[in-house]
């Protein structure tokens, strides 16, 4: 009925022809929804993930091809328990390739691999051993190789894969995290690359690994330097962290800045959540990626899965512990904040600490109770969230041991993490927290609503309204300053 910020009403996603124009797919239903597809170099045929109806509410993808002249459809790869994605057609047209996803457990996550499957075969598993999850795929010009993406340890590079062996070379060795990735001829790849340190900008790589920044607009200046941190879980596994510190040489407050997804990684420019905003304010900003991130492995993934309080919550306080120590961090004045499953931590760490002076909590899940069955996608949490997962780690059983004020904030035509969440959030904070409503209704806590923002905040105008709202909340309780809010907040 909803997806992400909109109703879906009887529309459909069609796939069209526009040399014509001509509909290839009449009474698609919610088959083509959030899918996506290649058309092969001789424009002959199509393959696109399908979506088709699993048990209960569930969907399930399968790949199917489309003859462009006649726009008949056959169904070419159909497992159960897993979605099939992206498929790429090799240019000789011999063979499509795609991803594979298989359907998580309440004690399994869910495991991303590389396939390839020539026409009039089964599919065959690529690198199967290869313990990270391919996040885009295209072929070489000639057919030869997979050039794919990953994430890798708060990075995002680019790798060869032999379609024959499934043999996986890494192509690229540096800090940045690669997208829009576009072989040519002659073993040249062009794409974007980012990182926190500089914002997408073209490049090409060259057969012998060069990589040349091709001519761009001007990277904005930072107001501070980029470093890494790397902390200690409490069972010995590395959690690593990007750093943000401001120019000068005085002690800054530091802000955990804790990623959504929650299948996810901090390792790539972001205009949205981006640090040098807060920087620029005289914060230092620690991104950390705990349990349940990607580009560390299946296990890392796993450490998380099911147990969101858990390993997630303990690699989060352990990586705010390493980045204490840094000689610019004042660990005396520290925040918390987060967006989606970030917000989540948010609500969690609240319940479960004092360490911090301040807490902002965006698009947040409070109650998993009531969450699970009112998102758009109920069918995918509930593979993990069973009842008791939901009843162990929901933040809002901890609401009476709040006693950090908290800023929340929240979109009402947010369909993944409903707006429910943040009004029971809000209620159980003035009435049942550590810190509730005096007898004339003064709290420290403070609710930003957007009536029209969804599960992120887009209009120009309510990003800045977010960020001023923000810095204001952190100054007042890390600096002691009173921030005048936005005049059109009254």
């Amino acid at each position: 009925m909803r997806h992400w910020d909109h109703d879906l009403g009887p529309d459909q996603t069609h796939l069209f022809d526009t040399d014509g124009p001509r509909d290839l797919t009449t009474e698609p239903g919610a088959a083509l929804r959030e899918t996506t597809f290649d058309l092969s170099a001789d424009g002959d045929f199509v393959v696109t993930s399908w979506r088709v109806p699993g048990p209960g509410a569930g969907v399930r993808l399968v790949l199917v091809r489309i003859d462009r002249a006649t726009g008949e459809r056959t169904t070419i790869a159909d497992q159960p328990g897993v979605d099939l994605e992206h498929p790429a057609i090799a240019p000789d047209g011999s063979a499509v390739a795609f991803t594979r996803e298989t359907h998580s457990t309440p004690t399994e996550p869910p495991r991303i691999t590389l396939c390839c499957m020539r026409f009039g075969d089964d599919p065959v598993q690529l690198a199967g051993d290869w313990d990270r999850w391919p996040s885009s795929l295209a072929w070489t010009p000639d057919s030869s190789a997979l050039i794919v993406t990953a994430d890798d340890g708060g990075r995002g590079p680019i790798f060869s894969v032999d379609p024959a062996s499934g043999t996986v070379t890494r192509l690229t060795d540096d800090d940045f995290t690669y997208t829009d990735v576009r072989p040519a001829p002659g073993g040249v790849i062009y794409a974007l690359r980012s990182s926190y340190a500089v914002p997408p900008h073209p490049i090409r790589l060259d057969p012998d690994g060069t990589v040349t920044a091709l001519p761009c607009l001007d990277a904005p200046e930072l107001p501070g330097t980029l470093t890494e941190v790397t902390a200690t879980a409490t069972d010995g596994t590395p959690i690593r962290s990007w750093l943000t510190v401001p120019e000068g040489d005085e002690p800054a407050p530091l802000v955990l800045w804790i990623h959504g997804g929650p299948l996810g990684s901090w390792n790539s420019w972001h205009w949205r959540w981006n640090p040098w905003l807060l920087t620029a304010q005289g914060y230092a900003v620690l991104m950390p990626d705990p349990g349940l991130s990607t580009g560390y492995g299946q296990d890392f993934i796993a450490r998380g899965w099911g147990s969101w309080g858990g390993d997630p919550y303990t690699d989060l306080m352990a990586a705010t512990d390493a980045a204490c120590t840094h000689p610019r961090v004042d660990a005396s004045r520290t925040a918390a904040m987060g967006g989606s499953f970030g917000g989540y931590m948010a609500n969690w760490i609240a319940g479960h600490t004092n360490r911090f002076d301040a807490i902002v909590t965006h698009a947040s899940l409070w109650a998993l109770d009531q969450f699970g069955p009112t998102t758009d996608g109920a069918y995918w949490w509930a593979r993990e969230m069973t009842p008791e997962m939901a009843r162990r780690n929901s933040p809002h059983r901890f609401v009476a041991d709040i006693a950090t004020p908290m800023l929340v904030i929240h979109g009402d035509k947010d369909y993944r993490v409903p707006i429910g969440e943040a009004l029971r959030l809000w209620y159980e904070l003035l009435s049942d927290s550590g810190l509730p409503a005096d007898e004339n209704g003064e709290s420290p806590h403070r609710f930003l609503y957007y009536p029209t923002e969804n599960h992120w905040v887009l209009a120009p105008q309510h990003a800045k309204i977010w960020y001023q709202v923000v810095t204001a909340f952190l100054g007042e309780h890390l600096r002691g300053e009173r921030v005048q809010l936005p005049e059109l907040l009254g």
